[in-house]
């Protein structure tokens, strides 16, 4: 891991890993987005949330292979443990497409309503830009060092949709993958173009929390199958705390990307 970007993590609660996904990886993720929002249509991330002014995908380790490579990268998995310390699992792997023309902007929040309890961050996020991140088609707004305030935005914001003072935008380019320490205030900006902008969002916890989605409840028995043995781990899937913390609810609420 990169030391920079370690440090970077810590102080700002984010940083951008250039080009980390293979160009054909971005092309098989974008065409299977397709054929899932043609197949699932108004029913398209139903299984978790629906959101005005984006499209959405759910449960999508299930769904196929593309989505799975992303699941359990060394590299993203290194930065999530700085974050999370050495046992954490995928709590939800999830699309976002901010619709075009002014689709897609969002309060400032923290991931799950979650603030940093006695035993440190219990979540980290990451974002595969399958399209630029811009300052003109919805790119992430976040509010560098808020992950260590120990505070909800709505604690001290009166007005979570408006401009920041100490906001900057993370922008970047398809393969881009951005790593975010979620309990940071931020939100996705309105996108203002004439076309989508699609990301990947596969999101962590630590060991002892429920996952957003109950991965081993909701996979299918041949996705099961198919797991490799890293995958399997990160899933929690042979995890029996993983069981007792996250059996009572198939999906969690709260904000998320």
């Amino acid at each position: 891991m990169n030391r920079e970007y370690l440090k970077s993590l810590d102080r700002d609660g984010f940083i951008t890993l250039d080009g980390l996904i293979p160009t054909d990886l971005v092309e098989r993720l974008r065409c299977r987005i397709a054929e899932l929002f043609e197949s699932e249509g108004e029913n398209a991330g139903s299984e978790f949330k629906q959101e005005p002014g984006s499209r959405r995908l759910a449960n999508c380790a299930d769904k196929g292979e593309a989505f799975r490579a992303c699941v359990a990268h060394p590299e993203i998995l290194g930065y999530i443990g700085h974050v999370l310390g050495p046992r954490f699992k995928l709590s939800s792997m999830n699309v976002r497409s901010a619709n075009p023309h002014d689709g897609g902007g969002q309060p400032l929040h923290a991931d799950m309503g979650a603030v940093p309890d006695a035993d440190g961050y219990w979540v980290c996020n990451t974002i595969w830009l399958l399209d630029d991140f811009t300052a003109e088609n919805g790119a992430v707004r976040a509010i560098p060092g808020t992950h260590r305030s120990g505070k909800l935005p709505g604690e001290v914001i009166a007005d979570l949709s408006s401009a920041h003072p100490d906001e900057v935008l993370v922008t970047g380019r398809a393969g881009d993958v951005i790593v975010m320490n979620a309990h940071l205030w931020h939100g996705g900006t309105p996108n203002r173009t004439g076309r989508e902008r699609r990301a990947l969002h596969a999101f962590y916890c630590r060991a002892d929390k429920p996952q957003q989605q109950y991965q081993k409840k909701l996979l299918r028995p041949e996705t099961i199958a198919a797991l490799t043995p890293s995958e399997r781990a990160i899933l929690a899937i042979d995890d029996p705390l993983n069981d007792e913390v996250s059996s009572k609810d198939v999906v969690r609420s709260g904000f998320l990307k």
